[in-house]
């Protein structure tokens, strides 16, 4: 039983979530295409917490997107929680970006594979099955037209992200199902962060750090 503050900045939608015992009291949200995190981030914070009449000292944990993402959303999310954690004395939760993505796909059977643009044909992406367990690590991959044919060839397979477009464009197989252009949001974050915050599944305030996936090269 918490209350808990759910940040995701790992893609462009700027999202920002207050739980209570991991159901949603509110959601402030920046969906558009330019990364907004510096400017808006902690503004949506105070807004939230002001109309929820709520202080940040009432705050039982923060949870924040742990990527793989934007290097520079994701900076900018952790140092956030991690500046807010220290200063509070409360727990950290990390949770995947992907699992959150995953978790806005409800299936009756079959497989969920979300997907992250990571430029040219290539894709963040791991695999759940349809109780959302991970059953296959997080990889950066190249795509082609024989990606996931393990799990199209076996059953349903929806593919969810803003990584989907460039897949759709080279995948034919009867099995695949495409949901376009959807991002991660905090609001998929309360559930799992509750779920965390149960067992005591924290990070080391410290020595935690995003999960870039792939090494930051400058442009």
């Amino acid at each position: 039983m918490a209350l808990i503050l759910c940040l995701e900045t790992a893609t462009t939608n700027c999202s920002v979530a207050l739980s209570k015992d991991g159901a949603l009291l509110a959601l402030k949200e920046d969906k558009s295409n330019n990364y907004s995190h510096a400017e808006k981030l902690h503004v949506f914070i105070d807004e939230i917490l002001k109309e929820n009449n709520l202080a940040v000292d009432d705050l039982d944990a923060i949870a924040v997107s742990k990527g793989p993402g934007s290097y520079t959303g994701l900076r900018i999310g952790v140092s956030t929680a991690k500046g807010l954690c220290f200063s509070l004395n409360i727990p950290l939760i990390s949770i995947a970006t992907l699992a959150s993505l995953a978790a806005q796909v409800k299936l009756q059977k079959g497989f969920v594979i979300p997907m992250l643009d990571a430029r040219r044909m290539e894709v963040y992406s791991t695999v759940f099955d349809k109780e959302l367990n991970e059953i296959r690590e997080t990889k950066a991959q190249v795509l082609d037209e024989n990606s996931f044919i393990d799990y199209l060839e076996k059953d349903k397979t929806v593919f969810i992200g803003n990584g989907v477009e460039k897949f759709k464009a080279i995948c034919t197989h009867f099995n695949a199902e495409f949901i376009l252009d959807k991002l991660p949001s905090a609001r998929e974050m309360c559930s799992l962060a509750e779920s965390k915050y149960k067992i005591s599944d924290t990070e080391d305030v410290a020595y935690f750090e995003p999960y870039y996936l792939k090494d930051f090269i400058a442009g």
